[in-house]
């Protein structure tokens, strides 16, 4: 226990800088320990999209690294999607505007895969296990849009 008034003004300094660190670390995250993009921060329509899908896109748009190297099985490699992360977002731009997709709105299957990354990546698996599950899974409904 400090004993003296500067070991209490450092117990005090710290504690203040927790108090203002620890809420933004955690708004990066939701409760799952996942990077998720805040929700005021998508489009109406995805705000007022059901939960899995709503959450697909905060997920998708706080982890390209994750979902760029996902390919996707519904099809929409014939709209120009190259990766999983395309049916959530359309482009970056350089101030780093997020201009999104609305293609996952009404595709489950691009929603699946997404849910699927997020439960694997919980339970500690790698992108490339993940990738390979993706693979083994979907290949059944259509063509990778990935080479």
């Amino acid at each position: 226990m400090p004993t003296n008034a500067l070991s209490w003004f450092r117990v005090i300094v710290l504690a203040a800088l927790l108090a203002v660190s620890l809420p933004a670390c955690s708004a990066a995250r939701n409760s799952s320990g996942l990077h998720m993009m805040a929700m005021d921060q998508l489009p109406a329509e995805v705000q007022s999209a059901p939960v899995k899908r709503s959450h697909g896109y905060q997920f998708a748009a706080a982890n390209p690294d994750v979902m760029q190297v996902l390919p996707c099985y519904c099809g929409c490699g014939g709209i120009g999607h190259t990766s999983n992360y395309d049916c959530y977002v359309a482009d970056v731009e350089a101030s780093g505007t997020i201009r999104f997709d609305g293609h996952a709105l009404g595709c489950s299957i691009c929603v699946d895969i997404t849910q699927d990354a997020m439960r694997l990546l919980k339970q500690g698996k790698s992108v490339s296990d993940i990738r390979a599950f993706v693979d083994a899974t979907y290949s059944q409904y259509g063509t990778s849009n990935m080479p």
